[in-house]
């Protein structure tokens, strides 16, 4: 998936970009905005001195309630890279969309800032592989994306003010894939206060074979304590009531070990403390796991969740109900509907640092 084969993949490959300087990804399309076509009349001002090709349309305005498609691409070919810049205020309220082949259904559907790893409204430098948060707030993805017929990626901005500047670029290739170039899914979910004794659920069941390769957590405290005792969980095929992949504490399946300590990232996991103090209530982390060189495979289904686990007097367990959201990035052989409905806004946007 990375590394070499990538470039190999690519020789008989086109390479395409779209962004607002070039909404169509055409050849030769880019910079050719005028004050009468332009995608965001404010730049076109900018320019009015230099004239068409010095900047007239690098961005976008959303407007409350607006649905913006970014790209519409014929196939077959890959999306490479993606990255994306707006106010953190409205992380939570941009929903990122891509339809896969003419599916009616998204097959992934995130809050853009979730979607890089970044939570609660807030950017968070991330130095992943696949993900990159870089100073001051833009947003990378390089998970590879293949498709077959068509890929349809848009934005929705679900909040209540209108978004004057987006900015994006959408990297891709137009080539033949080889067999089993899987398609890219990923769902979001948010519980604001887990239920006493039971496990938070990352991802519901979901039917097909495919590979889970990724995980990002963003957890609230709502008690003084350690709150990351508990164990991950992942049920593949023929499991019920016990998992194949059973880990032994939050912090384990994130990389870390012993309650932290402090920040870290590495090009596979990471740790943030992004708010309040390391143990006490109120306090908000983050962490990221991508399952790059370690994939599970799964050949009918999969379901994975996290237990809420703290410790109590007397060296004792505590289950937690603490405020937990996730996303899980997984890749399946066809185009299929995400199992669990996108949380209302209200929902999404409850204890973020910024809003708009």
């Amino acid at each position: 998936m990375f590394g070499l084969d990538s470039i190999f993949l690519g020789r008989d490959a086109v390479s395409r970009s779209i962004s607002a300087e070039n909404p169509s990804g055409a050849a030769a399309g880019g910079g050719r905005a005028t004050p009468e076509t332009t995608l965001h009349p404010p730049s076109a001002r900018c320019a009015r001195e230099l004239g068409p090709g010095w900047k007239m349309s690098p961005c976008i305005a959303i407007r409350s309630g607006e649905t913006a498609v970014l790209g519409d691409i014929k196939g077959p070919g890959c999306i490479r890279h993606l990255w994306i810049t707006l106010g953190p205020e409205f992380y939570r309220d941009i929903i990122f969309r891509i339809y896969w082949d003419g599916a009616d259904f998204p097959s992934i559907e995130v809050p853009v800032g979730d979607l890089f790893c970044c939570a609660w409204g807030t950017s968070t430098d991330i130095a992943a592989v696949p993900i990159n948060v870089n100073p001051k707030g833009g947003l990378n993805c390089f998970l590879p994306m293949p498709f077959g017929e068509r890929a349809t990626i848009t934005v929705t901005n679900t909040g209540p003010k209108d978004l004057s500047h987006f900015f994006y670029t959408i990297n891709y290739t137009l080539e033949s894939l080889p067999p089993g170039s899987y398609y890219l899914h990923a769902q979001f979910k948010r519980t604001l206060a887990q239920p006493f004794k039971s496990d938070y659920c990352i991802l519901d069941t979901v039917q097909g074979r495919g590979h889970y390769i990724g995980t990002f957590m963003a957890w609230q405290q709502k008690i003084d304590g350690w709150w990351g005792e508990g164990e991950i969980k992942m049920f593949i095929d023929d499991d019920r009531d016990f998992p194949t992949i059973c880990g032994t504490g939050t912090e384990d399946y994130f990389g870390g070990a012993w309650c932290f300590g402090r920040n870290f990232g590495a090009p596979f996991l990471g740790y943030q403390l992004v708010e309040g103090l390391d143990g006490k209530a109120d306090s908000k982390h983050t962490m990221y796991r991508f399952h790059l060189p370690d994939p599970i495979f799964f050949k009918e289904k999969i379901r994975v969740t996290m237990q809420a686990l703290g410790w109590q007097s007397e060296g004792r367990y505590l289950p937690l109900e603490d405020d937990i959201s996730s996303v899980a990035y997984y890749y399946l052989e066809s185009p299929s509907p995400l199992p669990s409905p996108l949380p209302d806004v209200e929902t999404r946007r409850s204890g973020c640092l910024l809003t708009p």
